[in-house]
């Protein structure tokens, strides 16, 4: 009789919105860039697309626990390489 392993489901949210560096920082976007962009300035919208680490010991833990197979994916979670 062999056992079945179970596998933790991963929150698809997180999952997009948060990825580990080369060196496994935790980094997240900045968020306000998809509307309401049309007053805001050149300036203001090129500092949208930079990555933030995220800072707070208990954030970086509740992400891991969201999306635990993360480490496994660094580049995008969602695309899974040939083998």
């Amino acid at each position: 009789m062999t056992v079945k392993k179970l596998r933790m489901k991963t929150h698809k949210a997180t999952a997009k919105r948060f990825r580990l560096t080369g060196s496994g920082k935790l980094v997240r976007t900045k968020g306000g860039k998809s509307h309401f962009r049309r007053r805001t300035s050149a300036r203001t919208k090129a500092l949208f697309t930079e990555m933030i680490p995220v800072k707070g010991k208990s954030y970086i833990k509740r992400i891991r626990r969201l999306v635990p197979y993360m480490n496994k994916y660094k580049a995008n979670p969602n695309t899974r390489t040939a083998k």
